[in-house]
C-alpha cells in the first residue's frame, strides 16, 4: 500500500526549520516584549515574563499551530491607565481574574462569538488603539514625558517638536526613533539574506552603538532581576476585587484581549495551509496564560501578529517554535540581562510607533469608504470614541452602531401607494419594524387624505410586521372605520395569496377554503374576523 501523505492536522516537523523559526520570533519579541512593558508603565522585566508565558504555557497548548502571544502593544494604553489608577500590584489580579474568566467562556464554547464582531468594529478599535500610541511613543522616542491622555499627547505635539529642536540630546534621540520607524517600514526591500533579520533587532544595534558614543546622553533601560520582579498577588490585593471599577477592568481586559487574540487567530489562519484554528481551546490556553501571567504579577498576553506572521514566514509548522521562543527569551533575561541595559528607550518607542501605524492602518479607510459607507462610518465612530474616551467606551459604541446598522438594513419596507375607482390602495412588502414607522404612518395619512370612501391595506407581502407597526396598522383601521369608511386589510400569513380580489366573508361557500393570505374587512358593520398571523 502506497504511503499516505501527512494529514494537515498532523505536519511534519523538521526540528533545523523549528528552532530557526523559533530564533526568528524571539529576535522579533525581545524588543516588543520590552517596549510594551516601558509603554505601559511598567518595568521592562514584566514584559519579558509575559512572553515567556505566552511561549512557553500559550505556546505549548492546543488551539492554534503558529500564531505566537506574549505583551501586546494593542493593551499598552489600557494597562497604563490601570497602572496609573489603580497601581502595579492591582495589575496581577485584573490580569489573573481575566484569565480564568476566559477559561470559563472557553469552556462554556463562547469562543465563536467573539467572530461575531462586525469586521468595522474590529478596524476601528485597532484605529483607536495605534493611533493614540504613536501620540504617546512620540515622546519617549525624543526622551521626554508624555503628557496624559491621547487628546492632551496629541495637542502636545506641536510643543514637542519645538522642545527637541532646542535639545542636542533629545534630537539624538529622536532621530534613533525615527531611523527605528523608518528601517521597520523599508527592512523588507532590503536584499538577499540580511532581510531575514528583524528590522527592530538592527534598530536595537544601532541604538546600543549611538548610545555608546562619547558626549551622547539618551536615556536607555533601566533593567532589575528578572526573579526579583515577580510580585504575587496578596490579601490586600484581592480586597481589591470589590471596587467596581476593578471588575469594570477585569472584564474590559478580558474583552479585549481574546477578541485581539482571536481576530488574530483569523488572520493567521489565512496565512498558512495548516491546521487550523479551534477557538475554545485557544481561548482556554490564551486564559491559561494569563492565569500565570497575573499570578507572578506580570503583563496580559495576547496573540500578536507581528510575531505570528514572523513565524509562519520562517518556515515554521508546529507548535515548537513558538514554545522555543518563550525558552529563548527566559536564557536571554537570566543569561544577558545586562544587554537589556544598554537598550535606548526612544528605539523601543520607534518600535511601538511602527506598531501603532500598523494597527492605525490609514489605508483601510478609504477602502472601506469605497466598499461599504455605513460601515466605514461605524469604524469612524469606533476610532474617534475611542480616542475621546477609552478603549471599552469605544467599542461598546462601535458596537451599538454596528447593530443600529444592521438593523436599519434589514428594516427595509417597500411601500407602493395608488388610487383605483374608489379605492385608496397601499401595498408593503419587506420588513416593517419602528424604525420603518414614520414610512408606514405617512402612507396611512396619503390614504386617508385620497378622499376615497374604500382603502385596501395589503400587508401580504410583509415577512416581519414588529408590534409598532401592527398597532399603528390596527389604529389607522380603527380610526378609519370610525370615520364611515370601508376598510379591506390583509395581512401576512404562512404563504403567498393567490386570488385577486378577495371575497368577502359572508359570501364564500362553507365548503371551500379561504385564500391563503390572513385578511378581515373592516367596516360600519360587525364582521367576523379571521386570526392575524405575524412572522
Amino acid at each position: 500500500m502506497p504511503n499516505k501523505p501527512p494529514s494537515p492536522a498532523t505536519p511534519k516537523t523538521d526540528l533545523a526549520t523549528e528552532i530557526t523559526a523559533s530564533l526568528v520570533v524571539f529576535l522579533v519579541a525581545l524588543p516588543l516584549c520590552i517596549g510594551v512593558a516601558v509603554a505601559s508603565g511598567v518595568p521592562a522585566e514584566l514584559g519579558i515574563i509575559s512572553g515567556v508565558i505566552g511561549g512557553l504555557v500559550v505556546g505549548a497548548a492546543r488551539g492554534s499551530t503558529l500564531q505566537v502571544s506574549g505583551p501586546a502593544a494593542g493593551l499598552a494604553a489600557l494597562v497604563a491607565e490601570t497602572v496609573l489608577e489603580y497601581g502595579v500590584a492591582m495589575l496581577g489580579v485584573i490580569v489573573l481574574f481575566s484569565g480564568l474568566l476566559q477559561i470559563a467562556l472557553g469552556l462554556l464554547r463562547l469562543g465563536r462569538f467573539f467572530q461575531a464582531i462586525s469586521l468595522a468594529v474590529v478596524q476601528g478599535m485597532l484605529a483607536g488603539i495605534g493611533l493614540p500610541l504613536m501620540f504617546s511613543q512620540a515622546y519617549p522616542a525624543a526622551d521626554a514625558k508624555a503628557p496624559g491622555t491621547p487628546l492632551e499627547n496629541m495637542a502636545g505635539f506641536p510643543g514637542l517638536l519645538a522642545d527637541t529642536a532646542a535639545d542636542p540630546q533629545a534630537l539624538i534621540a529622536a532621530g534613533l526613533g525615527i531611523t527605528t520607524v523608518v528601517l521597520s517600514f523599508l527592512w523588507k526591500k532590503v536584499p538577499g539574506p540580511v532581510r531575514k533579520v528583524p528590522a527592530a533587532l538592527v534598530a536595537v544595534g544601532i541604538g546600543i552603538a549611538v548610545a555608546a558614543l562619547p558626549g551622547v546622553e539618551v536615556r536607555t533601560l533601566q533593567v532589575g532581576n528578572l526573579l526579583a520582579s515577580v510580585d504575587v498577588p496578596g490579601p490586600a490585593q484581592f480586597a481589591g476585587l470589590a471596587n467596581a471599577g476593578i471588575i469594570t477592568a477585569i472584564l474590559t481586559f478580558t474583552v479585549i484581549a481574546s477578541a485581539e487574540s482571536l481576530f488574530t487567530a483569523a488572520a493567521v489562519d489565512r496565512m498558512h495551509d495548516g491546521p487550523r484554528t479551534r477557538y475554545n481551546p485557544e481561548l482556554i490556553a490564551q486564559g491559561a496564560g494569563n492565569t500565570l501571567a497575573g499570578l507572578l504579577g506580570a503583563l496580559p498576553i495576547t496573540a500578536v501578529v507581528a510575531r505570528s506572521s514572523a513565524n509562519v514566514q520562517a518556515g515554521a509548522k508546529t507548535r515548537l517554535s513558538r514554545t522555543l521562543h518563550g525558552l529563548w527569551l527566559l536564557a536571554f533575561a537570566l543569561l544577558l540581562p545586562q544587554v537589556l541595559a544598554l537598550i535606548p528607550v526612544s528605539v523601543l518607542a520607534g518600535v511601538l510607533v511602527h506598531s501603532g501605524w500598523k494597527l492605525f492602518a490609514p489605508e483601510e479607510f478609504p477602502k472601506m469608504w469605497r466598499q461599504d459607507r455605513g460601515e466605514f462610518a461605524v469604524m469612524t465612530v469606533t476610532t474617534l470614541v475611542i480616542v475621546a474616551t477609552a478603549l471599552l467606551e469605544g467599542v461598546l459604541v462601535g458596537l451599538a452602531a454596528g447593530i443600529v446598522l444592521a438593523a436599519v438594513r434589514m428594516s427595509k419596507t417597500v411601500i407602493r401607494q395608488h388610487t383605483e375607482d374608489d379605492t385608496a390602495k397601499v401595498v408593503m412588502a419587506g420588513n416593517a419594524t419602528f424604525l420603518r414607522l414614520p414610512q408606514v404612518i405617512e402612507a396611512l395619512e396619503s390614504a386617508a387624505q385620497a378622499g376615497k370612501p374604500r382603502i385596501r391595506l395589503d400587508l401580504t407581502g410583509v415577512t416581519h410586521l414588529d408590534h409598532a407597526c401592527r398597532t399603528q396598522v390596527e389604529e389607522f383601521v380603527t380610526q378609519q372605520r370610525g370615520k364611515g369608511l370601508r376598510v379591506e386589510l390583509l395581512m401576512p400569513g404562512p404563504a403567498k395569496p393567490t386570488p385577486t380580489t378577495p371575497e368577502h366573508p359572508a359570501d364564500r361557500p362553507a365548503d371551500r377554503p379561504g385564500p391563503t393570505a390572513e385578511w378581515f374587512y373592516l367596516d360600519s358593520r360587525p364582521m367576523p374576523r379571521a386570526a392575524d398571523h405575524f412572522s
